[in-house]
């Protein structure tokens, strides 16, 4: 395990690939971020939902804006991966409902 910027990052890399995550959890940077900027959490609720310090979501923020490029460049890696397996290995359930459908 190695801590990373503060005392409420760390980088395990055994733990979500690598990702840097809160300290004590198993919620990575990049999570916080999506609900914070996509989803539109505010910091409070996020802390709240999850029962974390609020110190804590405000130094993944910081993380992330110190390290954006990387985390997002990984994170669409990461959903252009998904998409090829998708592609390539079509759900057999997704297929038994368009033909349910008949579409």
């Amino acid at each position: 395990m190695q801590a990373v910027s503060t005392e409420h990052i760390e980088i395990s890399y055994n733990i979500r690939g690598g990702k840097p995550r809160i300290v004590g959890t198993r919620i990575a940077v990049e999570d916080v971020a999506v609900m914070h900027l996509k989803m539109g959490y505010s910091l409070m609720e996020i802390a709240l939902k999850y029962d974390l310090g609020l110190a804590s979501v405000y130094a993944a923020m910081a993380y992330y804006f110190d390290h954006r490029d990387e985390i997002d460049r990984r994170m669409t890696e990461e959903d252009e991966f998904v998409e090829a397996l998708k592609h390539n290995h079509p759900s057999q359930l997704q297929q038994k409902l368009r033909l349910l459908r008949n579409e």
